[in-house]
C-alpha cells in the first residue's frame, strides 16, 4: 500500500521513479530531446536507461506515492536531469550564435529553415552548423557519455539527496555565457575575412561614391563567405570538438561536482 489505499508493484514504482531523472535529462539534452524523435522511442529509451541505472546502482524509491516527501523527491530528480541536459543544450546554442554573426555579414540573415532539433525557425547556416555539431557529437560517442553521466549521477547524487545547491544553479546559469563565447570563436575565421572584405568595400565606396555597392558588395560578401566557410571548415570542425568536450566536462563538474 503506497498511500490513499492504492497499491502498486514496488519494482514498477521504482522504475517510474528512476525514469523521472533519466527522462528529464533526455528532454533537455540535444539529440535525445529533438522534436523529430518519436515519443514512444523516447519513453522506451528512458525505460531502458532507467533499468540500466537500477542494475548499476541500488535506488530506493519513496515508500508512499502521494506524500509531500515523494513530491519533493520527484522534483529533485527532475531538477538534476534537467540540469544535465540543459548544460549540453547551452553548448549546442553556439552554432546559432555563429550563424547569426556569419549570416549577417554574408547577407544570409534572411535565409531561414525549420530546425529539426527544436522545430523552430533558425538561420539556414545555423541549421547546417547544428547538424554538423550533432554528427560530431555522435561520432565521439557524446550520447554514450551523457548516458554514463546520468547513471553516475545516482552514485554522486542519490535520490533523496539530489537537491542542487544554489551555488551550482548559479554556476549553471553563468555557463550560459559560454554559448556566446563559443559562438563568436566559432565564427572568427569566417567573420575576420568578411570584416576585411567590408573594409575593402568601404574604401572603394569612399574612392568611388558613384559605385553601386549593393550590386557589388552583396555578391562579393556572399562569394567570400562561401569561400571562407570552405577554407575554415576544418578549423571550425576542430573547435566544435572542443565545444563538445567542454560541454561534457561542464555537465559533470557543474551538476555532479
Amino acid at each position: 500500500m503506497l498511500g490513499f489505499g492504492l497499491s502498486i508493484e514496488p519494482q514498477l514504482w521504482a522504475l517510474v521513479f528512476t525514469m523521472v531523472r533519466v527522462g528529464a535529462a533526455f528532454i533537455a539534452a540535444p539529440v535525445f530531446g529533438a522534436v523529430s524523435v518519436p515519443l514512444n522511442v523516447r519513453v522506451a529509451l528512458t525505460g531502458a536507461i532507467a533499468i540500466l541505472s537500477m542494475n548499476a546502482v541500488p535506488i530506493q524509491a519513496p515508500g508512499e506515492v502521494f506524500a509531500l516527501a515523494t513530491f519533493l523527491a520527484v522534483a529533485a530528480e527532475a531538477l538534476v536531469g534537467l540540469a544535465l541536459g540543459f548544460v549540453l543544450q547551452i553548448a549546442f546554442a553556439a552554432p546559432l550564435v555563429a550563424s547569426e554573426v556569419i549570416g549577417t555579414s554574408m547577407g544570409l540573415s534572411f535565409a531561414s529553415a525549420i530546425n529539426p532539433q527544436t522545430g523552430a525557425s533558425t538561420p539556414a547556416l545555423g541549421q547546417f552548423l547544428t547538424i554538423l555539431l550533432t554528427l560530431l557529437f555522435l561520432a565521439v560517442d557524446g550520447h554514450l557519455v551523457l548516458v554514463e553521466l546520468v547513471v553516475r549521477s545516482y552514485e554522486l547524487l542519490p535520490p533523496g539527496q539530489a537537491w542542487l545547491a544554489p551555488g551550482k544553479l548559479q554556476n549553471i546559469a553563468l555557463f550560459g555565457g559560454y554559448a556566446f563565447l563559443a559562438g563568436l570563436l566559432l565564427a572568427l575565421p569566417v567573420g575576420f575575412l568578411l570584416l576585411c572584405l567590408n573594409i575593402i568595400v568601404g574604401m572603394i565606396s569612399r574612392s568611388a561614391p558613384a559605385l553601386n555597392l549593393f550590386a557589388i558588395g552583396l555578391p562579393a560578401s556572399l562569394a567570400m563567405g562561401v569561400l571562407a566557410l570552405l577554407v575554415g571548415m576544418p578549423a571550425m570542425g576542430d573547435y566544435m570538438l572542443v565545444i563538445i568536450r567542454e560541454a561534457l566536462d561542464a555537465a559533470q563538474s557543474l551538476v555532479l561536482g
